[in-house]
Formats: C-alpha cells, structure tokens, sequence
C-alpha cells in the first residue's frame, strides 16, 4: 500500500494500467498536436544561437530549469493536489492562473491548445466523473500543465511518476524540433535527450514539493523568442 495517494514508496512499480496510461498519454502520437510547436526555438535556429547539438541542449537544458518546463511541473502539481481533493474553488484559480502566466500570444496558443485536446482527448478515450466535474468548473480552454494534472489526478496516477514523464515529453518535443530546424542526426538528438535526463529527473522531484509561492522563472530569451517567432518570415512551427 501507499504510504498517500500519488507517493510511490521505496520499491513500488506502477500497475501496468498506469503505466499503460501514461505510455499512451505522453506519446507523440498522442492527438494534441505538440509536434507544431517550437516553444520559440525556431527563432532561435534562425539566429544561429541553437546551431549544434550542445547549443540545443543548453537551449532546452535552460527551458526546464528556468523556464515554462520548471512552472508547469509546479501549476501540475497544484492541479493535481486540488483535483485529488476536490478543490474545485482552488482548481479554478488555477485554471486561470496557468493562462494568465503565458507570455506571448503564440505561448498561449501552445498551452492552451494543447492542453484543451489533451483534456477532450482523455476525457473521450478514458472517461472520468473527476475530469467531468474539473471542465464544469474550469470551462473554456485549458492550460497544458492544469490539463494533465488534473487527467492524472482523476485517476489517481502518482504525482511523483507523472512529473518526470511530463518534463521528459516536454523536452522530447524541443529536442525534436530542434532535430528537424538545424537540422541534426537522430543520434545527435538521443545525445542531447539522454544528457538532459538527470536535469528533468532533478527538477521533478523538486517540483513534486513545490508550492505557488516558489512559482516564476528567468528565461527572458527564451521568451522574446516566442514574441520574435511571432513575426518570423518563414516558419514550420505555430510558436
């Protein structure tokens, strides 16, 4: 037994319906659309500042920790908590939050685009009273970060398992990107996922514990890449 809901204890395995969830959730085949968006990277690609496997990891490597990889695993967090408790008051503040933290336009699109498919997405494959009652409460479109936590959250898949899942399919589709901009080998692209594995692993269990208060990040050029894409002449990407 769990020693609390979403807290693998020392030597537990997830059952293999939450792993196969979780396989199925974050895969990128999933039908949310991650592989249109860049997070700004392609601008990034078209100044020569990510020009070479090193420069991407470093690029992403500073995503997660200081950026939107490092305040999502947070907002999931405290998603997750308010719908395993049935906060539906503090899931709407939330809610809110998540989309009033994007920012630029094409960031907003991002979150919220994917975040609302993946929502609709689970909801129609796996079906919930807690995930039916989270849209009652939080209508419109939804974040990325409150979309998962709260799909995880309703069927109990532990926190501590969900987050380094997360930040994993969230660097995987940069990485990607940045595969395809520069363009690198795929093995280039393994190269960089599996150095970026002890930043993610790290920074997940510390979002695990995390609070609103320790919510921001420090990723200015990450950011005014967004708003630079925005205008972008030739693009591949949504953002």
């Amino acid at each position: 037994m769990r020693a609390e809901p979403g807290v693998l204890a020392p030597g537990m395995m997830l059952a293999p319906a939450e792993l196969a969830k979780l396989q199925a959730w974050f895969s990128p085949a999933f039908p949310i659309g991650s592989f249109s968006y860049s997070h700004g990277l392609e601008w990034a690609v078209e100044t020569r500042q990510v020009h070479d496997a090193p420069s991407l990891a470093g690029w992403v490597r500073g995503v997660l920790r200081h950026g939107a990889g490092r305040s999502d695993a947070i907002l999931l967090g405290a998603a997750w908590r308010a719908v395993c408790a049935e906060d539906w008051a503090e899931a709407a503040g939330l809610h809110a939050l998540a989309a009033a933290l994007q920012p630029t336009a094409e960031r907003r699109l991002e979150s919220l685009g994917q975040g609302t498919a993946f929502l609709a997405a689970v909801a129609a494959g796996w079906p919930n009273p807690a995930i039916e009652a989270f849209a009652a409460h939080c209508p419109g479109e939804t974040a990325w970060p409150l979309a998962v936590g709260a799909a995880t959250a309703a069927h109990r898949l532990p926190l501590e398992a969900v987050l380094p899942v997360f930040l994993h399919a969230f660097a995987a589709n940069l990485v990607s990107a940045g595969v395809r901009l520069v363009p690198l080998g795929q093995t280039d692209g393994l190269r960089v996922m599996a150095g970026l594995e002890p930043t993610f692993i790290a920074l997940a269990r510390e979002a695990c514990a995390a609070g609103l208060d320790e919510l921001g990040s420090a990723s200015f050029l990450a950011d005014i890449a967004s708003m630079r894409h925005e205008t972008q002449y030739t693009r591949l990407f949504r953002s």
